[in-house]
């Protein structure tokens, strides 16, 4: 049976574990929205895992959503992130980026001009972001035009060229937690008549053109996608019938070849088999229609994520938050060595507390 510490093929890439560290936002981009000397220390002192995952990053100004977050649009933020794929490199890692647009989850300080957010609706959630003023209540936002998707799709193809001009070994797209592509996912959210509202076919059709698009730049098999089919994050209800619409997704995007599927299971940082679902998830299910490596994340621990591993639930396992506290978390899951506990407090913004400072086994 294979193990959480054996090596397998995801896609192009050959990795020599199958621990994953996932996306973690920590609002510490310098200015210009760049990676700086920390970020380059902190990503480098986990270059242990399989694959790290790094944070999420937005493709466009238009697509912020919080304070200090990275983006990967400009010449000169492209030169950042690849003095962080060089050290990871360097260090022996395989690193992807995540491409992200958070959609309504913003506020007007946070874009372009003051401009109000964008999204596949004009109604707002009762979400909060964090801004230069500390939280505040998104604002509302307003539904893009049809005519507007191909400029936005276009704006994700920047994204992945930049991403691989950057050094990157691939990118993962943030189709999860209620940001922008999964607003159009969801009927809950989705309040559309045309070409990207309505039927199953036309709520999937802007991830599909977007990996598609993504591929196309960076090579399926260097492409992923995260997804989170029972989330309720960002204020946002789950679709009327989330077994047939991430069915139909995984099934449409399935043809393109991609490397692996993230999935989030149940609540992101929540349960697994949350108690007011209509009825529970079959991820089995959407496991069987795709091809690709199969990863799942939320809460795992060293047991159950070999259980998953070795049951075939899964062929990689993502680790957040044991990530930030642990820097060598896959010898201290080989060993059953003691976890560092996790600095809450500094977890969103700051220095090097928090951040590049949990010490590593001697």
């Amino acid at each position: 049976m294979p193990s959480l510490f054996d090596p397998i093929q995801m896609g192009d890439l050959a990795l020599p574990n199958r621990i994953v560290m996932a996306p973690l936002t920590r609002n510490r981009a310098v200015a210009g929205l760049k990676p700086g000397e920390l970020t380059v220390e902190y990503y480098r002192q986990r270059a242990s895992a399989g694959l790290i995952i790094a944070e999420a990053t937005q493709i466009s100004p238009m697509g912020q959503g919080y304070l200090d977050t990275p983006g990967i649009y400009s010449p000169e933020q492209v030169a950042a992130w690849k003095t962080v794929t060089d050290a990871v490199h360097g260090a022996g890692g395989r690193i992807v980026l995540q491409l992200w647009h958070v959609g309504r989850i913003s506020h007007t300080s946070l874009l372009p001009d003051g401009a109000s957010p964008v999204s596949s609706t004009d109604r707002r959630p009762h979400a909060q972001t964090f801004s230069a003023a500390g939280f505040v209540d998104v604002s509302p936002p307003r539904a893009l035009r049809d005519d507007e998707i191909p400029g936005l799709i276009a704006d994700y193809r920047h994204a992945a060229r930049c991403a691989l001009d950057a050094g990157f070994d691939g990118v993962e797209v943030h189709a999860a937690n209620n940001y922008l592509l999964e607003q159009f996912l969801r009927d809950s959210v989705n309040d559309r008549d045309g070409r990207y509202g309505g039927s199953l076919a036309n709520r999937t059709r802007l991830v599909v053109e977007v990996m598609r698009a993504v591929s196309e730049v960076m090579g399926a098999g260097r492409c992923g996608i995260r997804l989170s089919p029972m989330t309720t994050f960002n204020d946002t209800p789950r679709d009327s019938d989330p077994q047939a619409l991430y069915s139909h997704l995984v099934e449409q995007l399935d043809p393109l070849g991609l490397a692996y599927l993230h999935i989030i299971q149940g609540e992101t940082g929540g349960a697994r088999d949350p108690e007011d679902a209509v009825r529970p998830f079959d991820y089995d299910a959407l496991h069987r229609r795709f091809d690709g490596c199969w990863m799942i994340n939320n809460g795992y621990g060293l047991d159950d994520a070999e259980q998953a591993i070795a049951g075939g639930g899964a062929d990689l396992v993502a680790f957040g938050r044991p990530f930030i506290s642990n820097p060598d978390l896959v010898r201290r899951l080989r060993e059953h060595a003691p976890l560092n506990p996790l600095q809450e407090d500094k977890l969103y913004g700051g220095g090097a507390e928090g951040y590049t400072d949990y010490p590593a086994l001697e």
